[in-house]
């Protein structure tokens, strides 16, 4: 039996040996791999058109469009989700807790609570300021022995020129300031709180604040008062008095009036406070504008033109301490302080909203 017949290097396969060896007369690997690239590339050509007759775009093409258009833009976050209430973001009960604990708030408060005793302290050791100046005229600091209600009008006479100028500008002046000194600011708004609202609730528990203050030191000094001087009408600096009644109806009055004349400093501060990162820099500055314009009232050489100055009523609830009460300059005040706080207020507003926060 003789072995399998060697064929020369390099001459054509016997079919018969191919199907021997079981090959069925297949065609090579290498053909059938190159008939398979050509059947893809038949399929894809075929492929290229759609149902509806149009050509697709090819993948270049599509890669080109991309890298024109850029990456696509990250997707804003979601502050129209369920249960998302704008209003109900940053309550005011939560930030009114925030700011009651401070300790900035505990001193201002207790500062304002003790200066009635200090005063009364004062009186206990000079003797009753019962003696007149030169020029025969009482002031309020001459009454203030006569009655709790004389007393608490004296409160509110040495402090409304200056002492008072202090709470409200540092309520207004702190609250967003101190957010951005503390590196919060940004995780607020982020919780989201909308902008507006942030500086919405932070301006209302300032302000009210603020009109706690006013109230505190009249309200204590009344209480003072009354237990050292005793209860009773007010005698009034240009002569005669008020029943009781009146009199507290009048006292609530001028603690309005100066309320509504500290709302330029309170504007003036809250608008600074969105400027600046550093509290103390929004609360002085507020401060020391303040003094400027008290400045600037005192120049008479400037005439009808220091009736734009806020300075220049804050003294104006004197009218309330009149037997008939006057309103002209309470209210030329009021409409002035209220003007320039409107418009600082805004400026605020739309400062922070353009605002890039970074802390």
């Amino acid at each position: 039996m003789t072995g399998p017949t060697e064929r020369p290097a390099g001459s054509a396969p016997d079919p018969g040996a191919a199907a021997a060896n079981g090959d069925g007369g297949k065609p090579p690997a290498g053909a059938a791999n190159g008939a398979t690239r050509a059947g893809a590339a038949k399929a894809g050509s075929a492929n290229g058109a759609t149902a509806n007759g149009t050509t697709a775009t090819p993948a270049g093409a599509a890669s080109t469009a991309v890298a024109e258009r850029g990456p696509p833009r990250p997707a804003a976050p979601p502050r129209d989700g369920p249960g998302y209430r704008p209003r109900h973001t940053l309550p005011l009960r939560v930030e009114a807790v925030r700011q009651l604990r401070r300790r900035r708030t505990l001193v201002v408060y207790g500062i304002l609570a003790a200066l009635p005793f200090i005063l009364i302290a004062a009186f206990a050791i000079g003797g009753d300021p019962d003696e007149r100046g030169g020029n025969g005229r009482i002031s309020l600091i001459d009454t203030a022995t006569a009655s709790g209600l004389n007393f608490a009008m004296a409160c509110v006479f040495v402090s409304a020129g200056f002492l008072l100028v202090v709470p409200v500008a540092l309520f207004c002046g702190d609250t967003v300031a101190s957010e951005a000194s503390w590196s919060s600011l940004r995780y607020l708004l982020a919780s989201p709180v909308p902008r507006s609202r942030l500086l919405l609730s932070k301006l209302t528990v300032a302000l009210a604040f603020s009109a706690a203050a006013m109230i505190l030191l009249p309200l204590v000094g009344l209480l003072a008062g009354t237990a050292a001087y005793g209860w009773g009408g007010l005698e009034l600096p240009t002569g005669g008095s008020l029943d009781p009644g009146t009199a507290l109806v009048r006292l609530s009055i001028v603690v309005a009036f100066v309320f509504v004349s500290q709302l330029v400093t309170a504007g003036l501060a809250f608008w600074l406070s969105t400027v600046t990162d550093a509290p103390l820099g929004a609360v002085g500055g507020a401060v020391g504008l303040t003094i400027v314009g008290n400045v600037l009232d005192a120049v008479t050489a400037l005439g009808d033109w220091r009736q734009f100055l806020p300075a220049h009523w804050q003294f104006a609830w004197a009218d309330a301490l009149q037997p008939q009460l006057e309103w002209g300059g309470m209210a030329r005040g009021a409409a002035v302080s209220t003007a320039y706080a409107l418009v600082l207020f805004a400026l605020a507003f739309r400062h922070f909203r353009a605002k890039d926060v970074v802390s």
